[in-house]
């Protein structure tokens, strides 16, 4: 109850602004009937309730149930099971991700059809299951640094642009910003900290961050990969 009362508080202040803009458009310059004045209202209030829910569940407890998995798995004698585990985690995350799927339906009736929301979707669970697999990767291997990832990464994703078509481009570098939302950025990032406080040797201020930079990075490339592979059989139809 009393996260309850702090994250209602927080929406309100965030959505307000929104509502007001919305008002003053709609009193000065907008016409609208009163039936999509309706349907704006309804949705933002549906908005507010859903945005606390989901806030007070994480707060309450869904980054503390990460933690938790992420220190158990880790602990265990097998390490394979936990770069297994980070992998499904990363792929079935995405899924449930809001903005992913507004991005995956926006790409679908922009190209009408042309790039499927599924084939978008797929190639963006399996980037960030990747992402989330390096993370425990770079706890695991002492010796690997965060910029061992990103420097390459971050070269590999600005070259492709040169050879990817402009459509796909686009979409990658916005997959990267979406993919980074707010399921990852409270389960996997617990997740990957409990990781960190159980492996010997490794530090959770150092190596228990860096993972919201490879979500980021990782749908970049992957994404483009896919404009490639659209290239190819773009051209190979010809």
């Amino acid at each position: 109850m009393n996260e309850f009362t702090i994250v209602t508080f927080e929406i309100i202040i965030a959505l307000l602004p929104i509502a007001v803009v919305f008002l003053v458009f709609k009193k000065f310059s907008v016409k609208m009937s009163k039936r999509n004045v309706r349907k704006v209202s309804v949705g933002m209030l549906l908005t507010f309730i859903g945005l606390v829910l989901f806030l007070v569940g994480v707060n309450a407890g869904f980054m503390d149930v990460g933690s938790f998995v992420g220190y158990h798995i880790a602990s265990m004698d097998n390490k394979a099971y936990i770069i297994v585990i980070a992998f499904a985690l990363g792929v079935v995350t995405i899924l449930a991700e809001p903005a992913v799927h507004v991005l995956t339906n926006q790409i679908e009736d922009v190209t009408s059809g042309y790039v499927k929301r599924s084939a978008v979707l797929g190639t963006l669970a399996i980037g960030v299951g990747l992402a989330v697999l390096l993370s425990i990767v770079r706890i695991l291997v002492q010796d690997l640094h965060l910029w061992h990832y990103l420097l390459p990464g971050y070269i590999v994703a600005l070259a492709l642009t040169f050879f990817v078509p402009k459509l796909f481009v686009g979409i990658a570098f916005d997959s990267g910003g979406v993919a980074s939302g707010p399921m990852t950025a409270t389960f996997i990032l617990a997740f990957v900290q409990g990781a960190a406080e159980s492996i010997e040797g490794a530090n959770v201020l150092v190596d228990g961050f860096g993972m919201i930079a490879l979500v980021a990075m990782t749908p970049i490339i992957a994404l483009q990969v896919l404009g490639l592979i659209f290239k190819w059989k773009s051209k190979k139809e010809e």
